[in-house]
Formats: structure tokens, sequence, C-alpha cells
């Protein structure tokens, strides 16, 4: 056989080797299996329209609206102000292209799952008027512990996948709740940078109650009150920003804003373009939690011992080292 002739055979067997090994994995029943299983509960061209969110737990049920961009969650009749990303984070869990294989076709199985109405775990997305954009039913886990069986209301089919719903559908109400005292808005953040004047009245436990302040000049700060022998502009800066991002532990809902036991300590913030923030605690519980409010809001925050005392620091904590 000359050389030309062995090469033409070694070449047709090569190609169909190729070809033979091509559609080995083409048509290999794992990985049509895998693709087959790869499912979406909430079609994410739809997550958009989401304005209401409603999950159903054995303990509670949590209510979720949007307005605009930012989410509230309504109890009690009122409206509190919630976690936009971890409510966007859970809305993009339910969007998640993920493997749920199909377990069950068949209705006798529910009850075995913890998929009936009366023993699962229930979300509800909703936009407009008209019928959810989802209904979603989360049953029991399965032998492995990261599992879970799922199937939409109305459908028989039932399928299963990672547990990735738990740790917003199983949670507290509160943790829905965006706690800080001064939240980000529609117009940005409030940033240390704007204050242009600081004045602080500490409550009448941390002494005579003589208020300090801090007034900006330039990129620099003067200080009076009580006398400093240098002021430490860094830890202006940072107890500033400490302010701003400080968060409560829960909203009070028995005490109104107008109380005016909301008297024991302030910090007004004057800011540049001519605003001005005030936060008032009110007296200390026996576990030194206070409560707090912030001018131009209706919320009433509780605020744990150690935030408050970060709040009020003694003025000499400024003084440079």
């Amino acid at each position: 056989m000359t050389y030309k002739k062995q090469f033409a055979v070694l070449s047709t067997v090569i190609a169909a080797l190729a070809l033979i090994y091509v559609l080995t994995i083409v048509f290999d029943p794992q990985r049509i299996g895998s693709r087959s299983d790869a499912y979406s509960w909430l079609d994410p061209k739809q997550k958009d329209k989401i304005d209401r969110l409603t999950i159903t737990n054995q303990y509670e049920t949590v209510m979720l609206e949007r307005r605009g961009s930012d989410w509230f969650v309504s109890r009690g009749g009122r409206d509190f102000p919630a976690r936009r990303m971890r409510v966007e984070d859970f809305i993009d869990a339910l969007c998640k292209r993920a493997p749920y294989p199909m377990r069950s076709s068949s209705p006798s199985s529910h009850q075995r799952l913890s998929l009936t109405a009366e023993s699962s775990t229930q979300v509800v997305a909703a936009g407009g008027a008209g019928l959810p954009l989802l209904h979603l039913l989360i049953g029991q886990g399965d032998v492995t512990g990261r599992n879970v069986y799922l199937r939409k209301q109305g459908q028989n089919e039932v399928r299963s996948g990672e547990d990735i719903f738990s740790a917003y559908t199983e949670s507290e109400t509160a943790s829905w709740y965006n706690l800080r005292l001064f939240p980000e808005t529609e117009s940005g953040r409030l940033e240390a940078a704007s204050v242009q004047r600081l004045t602080v009245y500490p409550p009448d436990e941390y002494g005579e109650g003589t208020p300090f302040i801090f007034s900006r000049r330039g990129r620099e700060w003067t200080f009076t009150g009580v006398e400093l022998e240098s002021l430490d502009m860094g830890r202006v800066d940072n107890y500033i920003r400490d302010i701003l991002n400080t968060s409560g532990d829960d909203f009070e809902e028995t005490v109104s804003p107008s109380d005016p036991a909301f008297n024991d300590g302030r910090i007004v913030m004057e800011l540049g373009d001519g605003g001005i923030r005030t936060l008032r605690t009110g007296y200390p519980d026996q576990d030194g939690k206070r409560l707090a409010i912030i001018s131009g809001t209706n919320m009433v925050y509780s605020l744990p011992a150690w935030t408050s005392s970060r709040l009020f620091p003694d003025p000499y904590t400024f003084e440079e080292d």
C-alpha cells in the first residue's frame, strides 16, 4: 500500500473515531438529563414586574410591597422600610436557572413531601392586577438535607433542587427590615462629607449634659464644648460615619415618635444643602436599650446599649494622642 493510500485510510479512521466521540458526548444520557433538568421557577423577564411578595410559613406571613425602587414590609396596618438588596436577592433566587429534576407527577406524593397548602411554605409573587406571576409551594428536604421538594400551585409536577430559599422563607419578619437610621433613598445616601456642623447633646446619665460641637472648616474640624489640646480629625470623620451607618435591632410599634420621652439625648447634623437632620433618643431601659427617632420620619427604632454608647462618646476620645 502506497503512502498516500495509507494516509487516506488513517485519516478516514481518525475522522470516524472523532465523529463517534462527538456523538457520544452530545447524546450522553447523563448530559441530556442535566439539560432537561435545568429549570427556573420564575421567568427572569418577569422579574421587574413584581411589586408584591407574600411569604407564608408555619409561623407567620411576611408581606413585601414595592413602591418605586423601594420595598416595604407591611405589618399590623403599617409599612416599614425593607432591605431592598435582600428582596432583590430573593427574587433572583426564584429566577435562577438550576438543576431541578422532576421527581413525581402524581398528586398522591404531595402529602408525603409536605407540598399541600396546609403543610408547605408558600411564596406568591404578584405584579399589578390579575393572577400571580408565581405561586410556589416549598416542601420538606430530602435525605441529604441539601435539597428540597417544590411544586407550583395548580400543578402536580414535583421537582427537587438545592435549598436556596429557606434562608429567606424561614426567617423572621425583622430580617426583612431596613433598620438603618439614615437609609439610602432614591436621591442617594447621606455622606459624611455633607455634614458641616454636628452638635451632640449627651444623655443625662453621661454627666452634666453639656453639648459639644464640631464645625467644618474646609477639610478640618474645629471643636467647642470642652477643652482639648489637639483634635484628631480622623476620629471625628469616623464618628460621623458611625452615626450615619447606625442600625437599630428592631422597630418599636407601641410608642409614638411624638412622645416627649425622646429628649434624653440628641444629635443635630447641619448639612451643606441647608438641611438639618436630628436624632433623638429616649431614656434607657434596664438593659441599657434606648428608643430613637429621626426627624422627618415616623419610625421608632430600638437601639441596643452598645450602639447608644457609640452615639454618645466621651468628648475626650477625640483628643489627638
